[in-house]
């Protein structure tokens, strides 16, 4: 879960002028790496094996 602290930090570093579009794709990113990070925490990764095969199956 995001905290409102790293929400306002990122929205802080964002240029004077801004979109609402640019406001949102932040969010969503940081929420993005939020869950990568809880999931690597959680020990919810691939080797590196596992994704060279999964790679193999869909560039096929």
């Amino acid at each position: 879960m995001l905290s409102k602290k790293k929400v306002i930090e990122s929205i802080q570093e964002l240029p004077a002028s801004f979109s609402s579009e640019d406001v949102i794709d932040r969010i969503i990113l940081l929420d993005k790496i939020q869950i990568g990070m809880e999931q690597s925490k959680a020990g919810k990764t691939y080797s590196l094996k596992q994704i060279e095969n999964k790679l193999k199956k869909w560039l096929k």
